[in-house]
């Protein structure tokens, strides 16, 4: 059994009988009937009852049929990750990225990247940093964005603008009349919301400014803290990259001032990994100034 024979056998399914699949095949009709009748010898089983007009398949042609098709999909599948992969100007760009990115992250460098390489098509899978940093490990994908803290260990790591938190609210007279930017001791004895991840760092944060933080509720996506902020059960601390999330959801906010608060977002890709071409390409343009 062979690709050409898995080829044959799956256009005389599709094409539903010998006659109208050597002519699409291009090949002698005898011939077509012998490949068909070598395929069934070889395997040891029948694939076809055979009628006046049409073919119908048997049980265990079922069976190869469906796992033909798998296996000729997957053939043409690798020939075109290679051809891909050596152009870097056609391809599937795999990419991890939190959910919480800056609108210009995405309008500065993937659109960037987009006008120049327009035919690149991307899979993204969205997650929290370790279920990114996990993809990566597993070559699920090739690049990464993620938020700081992070392990670094076997990763080759870009580092983008640094960006402090902010408390997002729903309602709160007390933070209404302070200004764009508070300090940590404006949020003493606030029901927080906070993201699991930063609970070490947050709390930390609060204990140098000598302020005993009320957690009011831990959790492990942004998009839930401010949705539980949304629905008035506190305040939620994120990264200032959730703005256009707070605002979507008619929230207000206030910038953290504290440095211990900051984080970055980094581009990440295994150490020693052979990228795509695709890859490469996304990187210099995304990272050079």
């Amino acid at each position: 059994m062979d690709m050409k024979q898995l080829l044959y056998f799956v256009t005389v399914v599709n094409e539903g009988n010998i006659t109208a699949a050597a002519k699409k095949l291009h090949i002698a009709q005898p011939a077509l009937s012998n490949h068909i009748k070598n395929l069934e010898e070889d395997l040891n089983v029948k694939l076809f009852h055979r009628g006046p007009r049409k073919i119908t398949l048997t049980d265990a042609g079922e069976i190869l049929f469906t796992k033909a098709n798998n296996i000729l999909e997957l053939k043409h599948s690798i020939r075109k990750e290679l051809e891909d992969n050596k152009s870097g100007f056609k391809g599937t760009l795999k990419i991890g990225t939190i959910s919480a990115i800056d609108a210009d992250l995405l309008e500065n460098n993937f659109l960037k990247f987009h006008k120049k390489y327009n035919k690149i098509k991307y899979e993204l899978y969205e997650g929290i940093t370790p279920e990114i940093i996990d993809l990566l490990f597993s070559r699920v994908i090739e690049i990464g964005i993620v938020r700081t803290p992070f392990d670094k260990s076997g990763l080759n790591t870009t580092y983008l603008k640094i960006e402090p938190m902010i408390a997002a609210y729903q309602n709160d007279d007390t933070l209404d009349k302070l200004g764009d930017s508070i300090s940590i001791k404006d949020l003493n004895k606030k029901p927080l919301i906070i993201y699991r991840r930063f609970e070490h760092i947050i709390i930390s944060a609060f204990q140098k400014s000598e302020v005993n933080p009320y957690i009011f509720c831990i959790n492990d996506d942004s998009r839930t803290s401010l949705l539980w902020a949304n629905a008035g059960l506190g305040v939620a601390i994120v990264p200032i990259s959730s703005k256009n999330l707070v605002l979507a959801n008619n929230l207000k906010f206030k910038i953290i001032d504290d440095e211990s608060l900051f984080t970055q977002v980094a581009i990440i890709t295994l150490e020693n990994s052979n990228l795509s071409t695709v890859a490469v390409n996304f990187l210099r343009e995304v990272t050079e100034e």
